[in-house]
């Protein structure tokens, strides 16, 4: 397979992971302020997504069953028939079956990561996975401005059940190109290999050196700068914004500087190694959630508020390509969906957990201290990050031979 149909299979499989994300993360929540639901409401409304946070268990179950693709294509399609379903209920009337049914689209785009993610590991060799990273957030992203922010500028015009029938739709045509992929045979030692209980194949992860340091420095790197990921909309309603003015700014400018992010990570991430270029982005990612401070506070017009989504859109995407290239290389061969979903849920776990925060911080402290907040605790967690990864962690997290035995089972 050559390495642009490569490109192009995960570039469809992250969209369609991040085309109802999009949708659920920027423009429920506005949705639901303009109802009047209450910031802490909103908030939590990131708990809805534990199943992201749960996916590990799935790991070694998709590594011993058989081939990535005969789970990606049902659950892609169980994924439109949610969508369809979703675009007959009605957010004010049918507000507790919504919130159960996006529940389920989380448990299946949750699961198809698993299986995507395995994918992704197997078909990108080491030099790729600047690259291939780069492809599977920009995708990422465009499903998510795609859905949280140009649906809605049409939301005028589509309504609830047009959104959610697009929706649908969208996800369908990104299942053409999975369908078409001849996915080779795993190899058998591979899946005998991956019979092996979660709990054992985890122990065989946290054993390797600097295992645990490594999963410090994602707790640090990734949790604060998502406290006001759900509170962005908010702002913009509070600030007078409709919402098809709140898709614009969401949609239009956050999609342009969500590709050009994942332009420039590919770019850099082929002369720069794993360490400065995790640094150097986080920064970037620090002084991007940073200028927020601005439009929360009152200050400037609406060009001010387009350089902070687009600057949060596009060093978003160059440090999580970055983070996610690096979870590549600590993987063991063999472990693919184990190991990297081991790294994803606790990302997830974390940034979950402090997206649900954010909306008791934003309604005790305000919009502005929201954002001091997550300054400065994002710049606490660059400072942890960088010590970590300045005693060499990476050079710890050394994979064992192919396929070593995993210690233990329950």
């Amino acid at each position: 397979m050559r390495p642009a149909a490569r490109l192009g299979l995960l570039a469809s499989l992250y969209f369609s992971q991040g085309l109802p994300y999009g949708f659920f993360a920027k423009g429920l929540p506005a949705l639901m302020a303009l109802q009047g639901v209450s910031l802490e409401g909103i908030g939590l409304t990131s708990l809805l997504f534990l199943p992201w946070a749960l996916k590990f268990v799935l790991g070694p179950v998709v590594d011993g069953r058989g081939r990535r693709k005969a789970w990606i294509v049902p659950l892609q399609l169980a994924g439109v028939v949610a969508l369809c379903v979703l675009a007959q209920l009605s957010l004010k009337v049918d507000f507790g079956l919504v919130m159960a049914l996006v529940a389920v689209v989380s448990i299946i785009s949750a699961s198809q990561d698993v299986a995507t993610d395995a994918l992704a590991v197997e078909l990108l060799r080491p030099a790729e996975r600047g690259a291939g990273n780069a492809v599977q957030v920009g995708a990422y992203r465009v499903g998510m401005v795609l859905s949280g922010g140009v649906l809605l500028m049409f939301y005028g015009d589509l309504g609830w059940e047009g959104a959610f029938v697009a929706m649908a739709a969208g996800l369908l045509l990104a299942t053409v190109p999975v369908l078409r992929y001849r996915e080779p045979p795993r190899a058998p030692a591979a899946a005998a290999e991956a019979t092996v209980p979660f709990l054992a194949a985890l122990r065989g992860f946290l054993a390797r050196p600097g295992a645990a340091a490594w999963l410090g420095v994602l707790l640090c790197y990734k949790t604060f700068d998502a406290l006001p990921g759900r509170m962005v909309g908010p702002m913009l309603v509070k600030r007078g914004y409709d919402i098809e003015s709140i898709g614009t700014v969401l949609g239009t400018l956050g999609s342009v500087a969500a590709l050009v992010g994942a332009v420039l990570a590919a770019w850099w991430m082929r002369r720069l190694a794993r360490v400065p270029a995790l640094l150097i982005f986080g920064l970037l990612q620090l002084a991007a959630v940073s200028l927020y401070l601005l439009p929360a506070a009152g200050i400037g017009d609406l060009a001010l508020l387009y350089v902070a989504v687009g600057a949060d859109e596009l060093f978003g995407t160059v440090a999580t390509v970055a983070l996610f290239a690096t979870m590549m290389d600590a993987c063991r061969p063999g472990w693919a969906a184990t190991d990297y979903t081991v790294q994803a849920c606790l990302v997830v776990v974390a940034t979950g957990a402090s997206a649900a925060v954010g909306g008791f911080v934003a309604a005790r402290l305000g919009f502005t201290g929201l954002f001091a907040v997550t300054s400065g605790l994002t710049l606490l967690g660059w400072f942890v990050a960088r010590h970590l990864l300045r005693r060499g962690v990476l050079d710890r997290l050394q994979a064992p031979e192919p396929l070593a035995p995993v210690p233990g089972s329950v």
